[in-house]
C-alpha cells in the first residue's frame, strides 16, 4: 500500500510540474488577443492586391512588398535586425544573378532533341562547347559505403545516364537496410554533383518509367522551367542535370527501353550487370544572358532578457511567383498568408516587451525572399547569418496557412506540423502543449513521415535551418487547386483559420523564448 502511494504521489507531482509548464499563461494570451483575423486581412489585401504584381524576387512588385513590410515592423516598434557599424536596417541585402536561357542544345546520334519536349533542365551550367561525350549508365548514381553505382565505373570526361530513386528490393532500401527510403531518392543535386566530383562531363537524370510519365512531369514545370533563374553571387550550387525520359536515356546508350529497365532491376541483386554499351555520340550546349538581381530578406528584432544571446527566428517567404504570361500570380496563400502572420506575431511579443514582459531569449521575425527560385532567401542567411546558428534554438516557419485542402474540405481547425520531431523530441512536446493549452487546433502529422512522397519537409525555409542542426517546425495547410496559379487570390483566404494557427505558432515561439533551457538536439536524422 504504502508503493502504490508513494509511486502515485510521484506521478501527480511529475505530471503536475508538466502541467505547470505548460498550464495557459495569462501575459501570453493578452498579447495573442492582439493578433486578429481583420488586422491580418488589412495586411494581405496589400501584399496579395495587383499593385505588387506579384512580388516576383528582385522586382518592383517585390521592393514594395519590403517596404511595407519594414514599416509595419517600425510602426510596431520592431527593431532593425541588420545593424553594421552603427547603421541599423531591416534589409539584408545581396545580389543574384539572374540567367535567361540563350542556348539550349541536346543532339543525341546526330538527332537534334527539343529543348522542354524532348527534355528539361535544372541547376547552373557552366556554357560548354558541342563536344561529343561519351555515355556511361551510373545506375541511380548513388555512392554509399553499403551501395555503389560507381565501383569500378570510370566516368572521367563522359555523359552519366541515372535513374531517380534509389534501389529498394522486396520493399527494403538497400541504402538504408530499413523500409525508410533515404534522402538520395529525391536529391537530384547530390547525385549530380557526385558525378561532377568524380570527372562526370554531364548528367542526364532519367524520369519516370514512360514517356507519359515524364510529360506529365514536365507539363508541371513548363512554364516555370521557361522563366529565367537565378543563382547566387557568393557561392556556386552543387548540381546540374539534363532530365529525360526512359526512351531517351535508351538511345543515349543505344539500348531498348525494356533493356534499360533490365539494367536498373540487375542493380538489386548480387549479381553485376554487363555495363558495356555502343559507342554513343551525344552533344550539348547551354548558354545564358546574366544579369544582376539586387533583393533583401527582412529582419525585425525583438531583443530578449537574460538569455537575449539565444535567438528564436519565425520565417516565411514574401515572394510569389510574380507575372507570367500577362496574368498576375498574386500568392495570397503562398505565401501572403505566412508573411501576415509574421507581422502579427512581430507586433504582439514587441507589445509585450514595451509593458515590460520582454522574451528571456530574442525573437528573430524574419520574412525571407527568393524562396520560389530555390530557398534562396533563408540558404543566404544561413550561409551569412546575422545571429550565430549555434545561438539559433529554433526556427519555426509558416508557409501557406489560409486555405483548406481535399483532407479537410469541411474543418478549418486544422494545419499540418512537419520537422517538430525531426531534431528534437523537446521541440515536439513544447508545439503539442502549446496546442493543447491554448489553440486545439488538429495537429496532422501525415507529411512529417520520412518517406512522405511529397517532401515538404524539404521544400520550404525552414529546411536551411534543419540542416545546419537547428530544429524546426513547418506550419502548413496542404495544397489546393490554386496552387503555383493567377487563382490563389485573397478573397478565398480563411482568416479565423489564419488567426488561429497564427496564435499558436505565437504561444510556440513565446514558450520556447522563456523557459529556462533551450530545446535540445536529442535526434539524429543522419
Amino acid at each position: 500500500m504504502k508503493s502504490t502511494v508513494f509511486f502515485g504521489v510521484i506521478f501527480l507531482l511529475s505530471h503536475s510540474f508538466v502541467y505547470a509548464q505548460f498550464s495557459p499563461d495569462t501575459d501570453a494570451q493578452r498579447y495573442a488577443e492582439t493578433i486578429t483575423a481583420e488586422e491580418l486581412s488589412e495586411h494581405l489585401h496589400i501584399l496579395a492586391s495587383d499593385s505588387l504584381e506579384g512580388r516576383e524576387t528582385g522586382t518592383r512588385g517585390q521592393k514594395m512588398a519590403a517596404e511595407y513590410i519594414a514599416n509595419a515592423f517600425e510602426r510596431s516598434g520592431v527593431l532593425p535586425g541588420v545593424v553594421n557599424d552603427g547603421d541599423s536596417s531591416y534589409f539584408q541585402n545581396f545580389d543574384l544573378i539572374k540567367k535567361e536561357w540563350n542556348e539550349v542544345k541536346l543532339i543525341v546520334n546526330k538527332r537534334e532533341k527539343v529543348f522542354l519536349e524532348d527534355f528539361y533542365l535544372f541547376g547552373d551550367f557552366d556554357p560548354e562547347a558541342r563536344e561529343k561525350m561519351r555515355m556511361v549508365f551510373a545506375g541511380f548514381g548513388i555512392e554509399t559505403p553499403e551501395y555503389s553505382d560507381y565501383k569500378d565505373l570510370d566516368v572521367e570526361g563522359k555523359g552519366v545516364v541515372i535513374f531517380m530513386g534509389e534501389p529498394v528490393r522486396d520493399g527494403i532500401s538497400l541504402i538504408t537496410n530499413t523500409s525508410e527510403i533515404s534522402d538520395w531518392a529525391f536529391d537530384w543535386r547530390r547525385k549530380a554533383a557526385l558525378a561532377r566530383d568524380k570527372g562526370a562531363r554531364e548528367v542526364f537524370v532519367v524520369v519516370g518509367n514512360s514517356r507519359d510519365e515524364f510529360d506529365r512531369r514536365l507539363n508541371t514545370l513548363k512554364e516555370h522551367i521557361a522563366q529565367p533563374s537565378l543563382a547566387y553571387t557568393h557561392k556556386r550550387r552543387s548540381g546540374s542535370a539534363f532530365f529525360i525520359p526512359p526512351d531517351l536515356g535508351a538511345e543515349m546508350l543505344r539500348i531498348n527501353k525494356e533493356e534499360l529497365f533490365d539494367k536498373r532491376e540487375a542493380l538489386l541483386t548480387e549479381k553485376p550487370s554487363d555495363m558495356k554499351f555502343k559507342r554513343s555520340i551525344v552533344r550539348s550546349a547551354v548558354t545564358t544572358t546574366d544579369s544582376i538581381v539586387n533583393t533583401e530578406n527582412i529582419l525585425g528584432f525583438i531583443e530578449g532578457g537574460d538569455k537575449k544571446e539565444e535567438i528564436i527566428v519565425l520565417t516565411a517567404h514574401y515572394d510569389h511567383l510574380g507575372i507570367e504570361n500577362g496574368k498576375i500570380y498574386n500568392g495570397a496563400d503562398d505565401d501572403g498568408s505566412g508573411t501576415v502572420a509574421l507581422i502579427e506575431i512581430a507586433e504582439a511579443f514587441a507589445m509585450a516587451a514595451r509593458d515590460g514582459h520582454r522574451p528571456r531569449r530574442s525573437i528573430l521575425i524574419m520574412p525571407v525572399t527568393a524562396e520560389e527560385k530555390g530557398l534562396m532567401g533563408s540558404e543566404y542567411y544561413t550561409d551569412n547569418p546575422v545571429f550565430p546558428l549555434e545561438n539559433t534554438v529554433t526556427n519555426l516557419n509558416i508557409d501557406m496557412i489560409g486555405r483548406l485542402d481535399e483532407n479537410y474540405p469541411d474543418n478549418p481547425d486544422y494545419v499540418y506540423l512537419i520537422g517538430s520531431d525531426r531534431l528534437s523530441t523537446e521541440l515536439h512536446e513544447v508545439s503539442e502543449n502549446a496546442n493543447d493549452a491554448y489553440t486545439n487546433l488538429t495537429l496532422d502529422y501525415r507529411y512529417n513521415e520520412p518517406d512522405d512522397p511529397n517532401r515538404f519537409y524539404y521544400r520550404s525555409d525552414h529546411y536551411n535551418f534543419a540542416k545546419n542542426n537547428i530544429p524546426i517546425i513547418f506550419y502548413f495547410n496542404g495544397v489546393h487547386e490554386d496552387y503555383h496559379q493567377p487563382s490563389d487570390t485573397v478573397d478565398k483566404i480563411l482568416f479565423d483559420k489564419v488567426e488561429n494557427i497564427t496564435k499558436l505558432v505565437f504561444y510556440t515561439a513565446w514558450h520556447l523564448a522563456n523557459r529556462e533551457n533551450r530545446v535540445e538536439v536529442d535526434v539524429n536524422e543522419e
